[in-house]
C-alpha cells in the first residue's frame, strides 16, 4: 500500500511518500523538506501569520502535485499533521480551510501523540533497546523513553523549541552569554522532572536518540557537508563534547557569519544555537556521552501508524 505523510512543524514542511509492505518495511518513493516557518511570531501573538500561511500553502501545492504524480497507478492514503505552531494559533482552522482548498485535509494533533509517532518512526534501527527520544522542534520538544520494538513507557511534550527559545530569550546578535545560561536554566528547569520520572520507573536508556533538523545540523556541520548527505548523517553519533564545540563556535558569530556556515541551511540560522542548546540540556540530563542522530522520525511513525 502506498502512503504520503506531510509533516508540517514550526520551522519546517516536509513530505514523505512510501510504499509499505507486508512485513510493515517502508520504501521511501519521495522526501522533500522546505523550511517555512509558520511559528514565526506565535509565541508572541498567538496567531500564525498571514505570510506564514502562504508560505506553507505554497510548498504544500508542491506537495500535493508530487503526490498526484505517485499516486496516478497506485490508490494512496495521505496523512497531513500539524504540530506546535498551529496547537498555539488561534486561527489554525484558517489555516486548515486553505489547505483543503489544495484537497489536503490537516489534523492538528496533541503533543503526546507527536511524541507517540516520533517514537516509532526513530526506534525502528535499535529493536530491543531501551531508547530516550527527542524531537526537538522550532515550538515543542518531544521527549519519549521507551523499548524499541514494545512501545513506549513515559513521554511528554514541552512548549520549548528552538524558534519559541530564540524570540523569547536569545534577543542579542550574537546572543549574550547571560541569554545563552537563561536559556540554559529555563530548559533544565522544565526538563528535569521528566528525568526524575524515569529514574523513578528504573528506566535507564541505553542510547539516546535525536531526530529532527537541530540534531542532523550539528552532524553536518561537524562533517563540513557542502551537500547534504543523508545516509552520512543518519546513525551518526555526537559527543557531548563534539556538540559544546559547535555551539560555542556559532553563538560567537553574528547571523550573517552564522548564515554562511558550511552544512548549516542559512534559513535554519537564526535559530539553530538555542535548538543546540536545548539539545545539549537534554543530553547532559540524560547521563549519556552522546546522541545519535536519525533521519527517521515522525514522518515514518505517521506512515507507519495509518498502515497499522
Amino acid at each position: 500500500m502506498r502512503y504520503a505523510a506531510i509533516d508540517i512543524g514550526t520551522v519546517t514542511a516536509r513530505l514523505l511518500v512510501a510504499d509499505v509492505d507486508a512485513q510493515g518495511r517502508l520504501h521511501e518513493l519521495c522526501r522533500r523538506s522546505e523550511i517555512v516557518n509558520l511559528g514565526a511570531g506565535v509565541d508572541e501573538t498567538g496567531m500564525l501569520a498571514p505570510d506564514a500561511i502562504d508560505r506553507v500553502c505554497q510548498v504544500v501545492a508542491q506537495y500535493r502535485a508530487a503526490i498526484d504524480e505517485l499516486s496516478q497507478d497506485e490508490p494512496m492514503v495521505v496523512r497531513c499533521l500539524a504540530t506546535s505552531a498551529s496547537r498555539d494559533a488561534g486561527n489554525a482552522d484558517e489555516f486548515a480551510k486553505r489547505l483543503a482548498d489544495l484537497g489536503i485535509e490537516l489534523s492538528v494533533i496533541p503533543g503526546e501523540y507527536e511524541a507517540q509517532l516520533s517514537f516509532l518512526g526513530a526506534s525502528g534501527s535499535f529493536i530491543g533497546e531501551r531508547l530516550l527520544v527527542s524531537d526537538a522542534g522550532g515550538g515543542s520538544t518531544e521527549l519519549i523513553a521507551g523499548i524499541a520494538g514494545e512501545g513506549v513507557v513515559h513521554a511528554h511534550s514541552f512548549n520549548i523549541g528552538c524558534r519559541r527559545a530564540t524570540e523569547r530569550l536569545l534577543k542579542t546578535d550574537p546572543p549574550t552569554a547571560e541569554e545563552q545560561a537563561a536559556l540554559a536554566a529555563w530548559v533544565r528547569e522544565e526538563f528535569t522532572s521528566f528525568f526524575d520520572e524515569l529514574r523513578a520507573m528504573d528506566f535507564v536508556p541505553q542510547r539516546f536518540v535525536a531526530v529532527a533538523g537541530t540534531a542532523t545540523s550539528a552532524v553536518s556541520i561537524d562533517k563540513v557537508m557542502e551537500v547534504y548527505d543523508s545516509k552520512a548523517v543518519h546513525g551518526a553519533e555526537v559527543s557531548a563534547e563534539m556538540l559544546a564545540s559547535i555551539t560555542s563556535r556559532l553563538a560567537a558569530m553574528p547571523l550573517e557569519d552564522r548564515m554562511k556556515v558550511v552544512g548549516l541551511q542559512p534559513k535554519r540560522a537564526p535559530v539553530i544555537v538555542a535548538g543546540f542548546i536545548i539539545l545539549q540540556q537534554i543530553l547532559a540530563l540524560s547521563g549519556l556521552p552522546s546522541y545519535t542522530a536519525s533521519e527517521t522520525d515522525i514522518l515514518e511513525g505517521i506512515i507507519l501508524d495509518a498502515a497499522r
